[in-house]
C-alpha cells in the first residue's frame, strides 16, 4: 500500500508546482513515486519538463509520472464492469455495449480518478502517489465517496429490510435473483459475493482516507486574500470526511496565522532545489488535530471544524445518526456502540470545534 499525497487551494495557488516537488523530493530519498495528474491540458508537460501520457512513464529515477485520460478510463472501468457481469450472471445485460460508444457524464472523472488511484496504490509498484488534481470542493467530493456509498448503502438495506414491502416482495425476489445470477442464490439478497466485493473496497476506500499514513492533504496558498479565504475553507471541508490536512504551504509568509495549529512551510521563489529543501517531511507523523474525537466516558463527540462558525453549522438527527452540515458539505456521523440510538442532549461550538453532548 502506498501513501497518497494531495493538495487543496485556489486555481494558480501553485498546487501543480508543489506536486511535482513533492514527487522529486520523494523519488530522490529512494521512494518510488507515481506522480498522477488530471490537467489533461499541456501545462503539465511544461511544467514537468517531460512529456506525458495515460500510461505511467519513467522521467527520472524512482519517478514515474501520468497524465489521466478519462475516456480511456471509462472504456477500461467499462470493460471491467462487462467481465463482472460475465462472472455473476447468467445472461449479461450490458454484453452488446462497447466503451467506446461511451460518453462521459457531470461527475464520472472523480468515480474514474479515485478508482484509478485505488488500483495503482493495489498494484504493489509505488510507495507514494503523488495527486496533483483539481484540489477544490470536487477534489473532497471525490475523496468522499467511499464513506458516501457506504452510507446509502447501510441506510436504504436498513429501510428497506423493515419494510412492509420487503418482506411482500422477497419470496419472490429470491427466485428471480437465483434464476439471473450465474453462481444461484441463497440467504439475504444484500449478502452476495458481488455485493460483499464491492462493500469490501468501500471499507478499505474510507479507512484509508481516516488513516493520514495512507491518504493526507496539504494546503496551498500565498498571501492573495482570495487564495488564503479558500484553504481555509477547503481545510474545513476536508474534516468532514475525516481526511488529514498535514500542513499549510505558503508561497508567501503573510497569512501563515490564519492556519493554527497546522505546520506551516513557507516556499521560497526560484529553482526547484530551494522548493524542494523548503517542502515538509512527508515520512514523519501528521501532529494536527484528529478531525473526530469521541470519549465515551462523557458521552460527547469532538467534531474539528476549522475555518467554520457557528452560524455555518447546521445539526439534525432525523435517522440513525447525526447529520453535520459545514458550508457546502453534508455528513452522516456514524456512531460507535456506546452512543447509537442517543439523542444530541447539547451542541456547542468552541474553538473550532463542535462539541456534541448525548443522553
Amino acid at each position: 500500500m502506498a501513501l497518497i499525497l494531495t493538495f487543496l487551494g485556489k486555481g494558480g495557488s501553485g498546487r501543480s508546482t508543489c506536486a511535482i516537488a513533492t514527487a522529486k523530493k520523494l523519488s530522490a530519498q529512494g521512494q518510488r513515486v507515481l506522480l498522477v495528474s488530471e490537467d489533461a491540458g499541456p501545462a503539465f508537460s511544461l511544467l514537468l519538463g517531460h512529456d506525458v501520457t495515460a500510461t505511467p512513464a519513467a522521467v527520472a529515477l524512482n519517478l514515474w509520472a501520468m497524465q489521466l485520460q478519462f475516456t480511456q478510463l471509462l472504456e477500461q472501468n467499462w470493460q471491467q464492469l462487462k467481465e463482472l457481469e460475465a462472472k455473476y450472471l447468467r445472461d449479461p445485460f450490458f454484453k452488446a455495449v462497447y466503451g467506446q460508444e461511451l460518453s462521459l457524464l457531470p461527475g464520472m472523472d472523480q468515480a474514474l480518478t479515485l478508482n484509478a488511484l485505488r488500483e495503482y496504490d493495489a498494484c504493489g509498484d509505488y510507495d507514494v502517489i503523488v495527486h496533483d488534481g483539481p484540489g477544490n470542493q470536487a477534489s473532497l467530493r471525490m475523496w468522499g465517496m467511499p464513506a458516501g456509498i457506504d452510507w446509502y448503502f447501510r441506510r436504504f438495506k436498513q429501510v428497506f429490510q423493515t419494510s412492509q414491502f420487503s418482506k411482500a416482495v422477497m419470496p419472490f425476489v429470491q427466485p428471480i435473483a437465483g434464476a439471473v445470477l450465474s453462481s444461484g442464490m441463497s440467504g439475504d439478497v444484500f449478502d452476495q459475493p458481488q455485493v460483499a466485493e464491492t462493500t469490501n473496497w468501500v471499507t478499505q476506500g474510507i479507512a484509508a482516507v481516516k488513516n493520514p499514513m495512507r491518504v493526507r492533504a496539504y494546503l496551498v496558498s500565498s498571501g492573495e486574500p482570495g487564495e488564503i479565504a479558500t484553504a481555509r475553507y477547503l481545510w474545513g471541508a476536508a474534516q468532514q470526511i475525516e481526511m488529514t490536512v498535514a500542513g499549510i504551504l505558503l508561497n508567501r509568509a503573510a497569512g501563515s496565522q490564519e492556519f493554527e495549529p497546522l505546520p506551516v512551510h513557507v516556499l521560497p521563489q526560484g529553482n526547484w532545489s530551494s522548493l524542494i529543501d523548503a517542502l515538509p517531511d512527508y515520512t514523519a507523523v501528521p501532529s494536527v488535530p484528529a478531525p473526530v474525537d469521541i470519549d465515551l466516558s462523557t458521552n460527547t463527540v469532538r467534531l474539528f471544524l476549522p475555518s467554520f462558525d457557528k452560524k455555518q453549522i447546521q445539526l439534525t438527527q432525523y435517522g440513525p445518526e447525526v447529520t453535520i452540515e459545514a458550508g457546502d458539505q453534508r455528513r452522516n456521523l456514524k456512531l460507535p456502540d456506546g452512543l447509537q440510538g442517543r439523542p444530541v442532549t447539547g451542541a456547542k461550538f468552541q474553538a473550532d470545534y463542535l462539541i456534541l453532548s448525548f443522553g
